[in-house]
């Protein structure tokens, strides 16, 4: 294994699943030996996080409430659209959606199921800790034709993702030596960039930067032409946001041999479950870790730093290089919380009595400093937002 490792603090549950993970894609794949306790854990070291139990670590931007009905009720809110549509959550005007204890107070008014239920029809990113995923962890949903490539052909990656989960994976292709293209909005760059730009760094450092107007037809257009020569494809939208941009994944699929789309979801990426809003803190509760640390014997809380993100980010990147090096056109659907449920059922049937031991001693030190893990330094540099739009869109719009 890496030299990256816990040096201080309780062990990061779910990490030695990651290990194994990095360790098979290292090993097949020609990747760098990364550790699945600093792909976890240098995000919450590197910011001097603390372990708080029911509140999300960082900046606190996800709770763990109770409700009326004795469960527990997930809330996660980091943009302010999600806090303008709590008086509709909680059929209450008057409630004060900066308040977390008004929110709190509201929540033990209701139903847990009826919260959930509501939340996730308003596009709120949501969860209880008694629920069973939606979807599976991995789902392949279309498939197209072959692509035969040159021995030395360097894959091109579109990264068309954001925060954390899609641009972890572009990292991770980006490390076994493929060209990687971060694209975001003119009007919605990518949040991370902007709160938390030492992460945003480390998992963008070597990608190219292009800036998109999506009101602009002709750089649409371009981009779905880069698309086109594209190998891989990451996404993390809902169904109905890439068909406004006018970007139709199957069509691509159809008509391009060889592209691999992963499709990165909070909860599935078909059937109603596609809709369904999901945050790192919010999917990892969705698939079973509070649970689990409660049956443990260490209480309510959240498990690690939005825990869903780094694990979907590694079996992203897991499943692409296996479908790019299979020469098949697919799309491969991601659910974030599927894949929390998954990786604890797996390590329960490796080591039970180990991950519960881990689960309980994370539930039981809210108020100490996150582990200390082993951070990695940059190794290439950062381009700045927008700088390579003219190289790849004005190249695409003169084919």
């Amino acid at each position: 294994m890496p030299a990256e490792h816990i040096t201080q603090g309780p062990a990061i549950p779910l990490a030695r699943w990651a290990d194994r993970q990095l360790q098979a894609m290292a090993e097949a794949h020609g990747l760098p030996c990364l550790a699945g306790a600093t792909l976890m854990g240098e995000r919450a070291a590197g910011g001097g996080y603390t372990i708080s139990g029911t509140t999300s670590a960082g900046l606190g931007g996800s709770r763990l409430m109770p409700t009326r009905d004795g469960n527990w009720f997930a809330l996660t809110l980091i943009r302010d659209v999600d806090r303008e549509l709590l008086p509709a959550l909680f059929g209450d005007d008057t409630i004060d959606t900066r308040d977390w204890n008004a929110i709190a107070a509201a929540v033990l008014r209701h139903d847990v199921r009826d919260l959930v239920e509501t939340g996730r029809t308003l596009g709120l990113p949501v969860a209880r800790i008694d629920e069973v995923p939606a979807s599976p962890a991995v789902e392949a949903m279309l498939r197209g034709e072959n692509r035969k490539r040159a021995a030395l052909h360097q894959a091109l990656v579109v990264d068309l993702s954001a925060i954390w989960a899609g641009p972890l994976a572009g990292h991770l292709f980006w490390q076994a030596g493929m060209e990687v293209v971060k694209v975001e909005s003119l009007t919605r760059p990518d949040l991370i960039r902007r709160d938390d730009p030492a992460t945003f760094d480390r998992i963008n450092q070597g990608k190219a930067s292009i800036l998109v107007d999506f009101a602009d037809d002709a750089q649409k257009a371009a981009l779905v032409a880069l698309i086109r020569r594209a190998d891989i494809v990451i996404e993390s939208s809902r169904p109905r946001a890439l068909p406004h941009l006018d970007i139709d994944a199957e069509t691509l699929i159809r008509e391009t041999p060889g592209l691999v789309w992963l499709s990165i979801t909070g909860h599935g990426a078909s059937g109603e479950a596609a809709d369904w809003v999901g945050i790192g803190n919010d999917c990892g509760v969705a698939g079973g870790l509070t649970r689990a640390m409660a049956e443990a014997g260490g209480g309510i809380g959240y498990v690690a730093d939005a825990v869903a993100d780094p694990l979907t980010g590694i079996v992203a990147a897991r499943e692409g290089l296996a479908a790019y090096e299979s020469g098949v056109a697919q799309r491969i659907g991601l659910s974030m919380s599927a894949i929390c449920a998954m990786a604890l059922a797996e390590e329960r049937a490796h080591n039970r009595a180990m991950i519960d031991a881990e689960l309980r001693a994370w539930g039981q030190a809210v108020g100490h400093p996150f582990p200390i893990v082993g951070t990695r330094p940059l190794k290439a540099a950062v381009r700045p937002i927008g700088a390579d739009t003219a190289r790849y869109l004005s190249a695409m719009a003169s084919c």
